[in-house]
């Protein structure tokens, strides 16, 4: 099973990304991704993004998430 945070990509060259969540920031392969673009979200598996998300299933991912972290502090 592989649990994955979507991360938006903040920057996009070639087929090499930085994408962010949460505040984290980690470079990313865009190779599976057809025309990546600034602004997109995207999930990632072994550092490949595999598949890009809407923007309002990432946003409510993301929420849950956020949800997660603060019942464990």
């Amino acid at each position: 099973m592989c649990l994955a945070v979507p991360l938006k990509l903040i920057e996009v060259n070639g087929k090499e990304a930085v994408g962010d969540a949460m505040g984290v920031r980690r470079r990313v392969r865009v190779d599976f991704i057809e025309e990546p673009k600034v602004g997109d979200y995207v999930i990632v598996h072994a550092g490949f993004a595999i598949e890009r998300l809407p923007e309002q299933q990432a946003l409510e991912d993301l929420a849950s998430w956020e949800e997660l972290e603060d019942a464990l502090r």
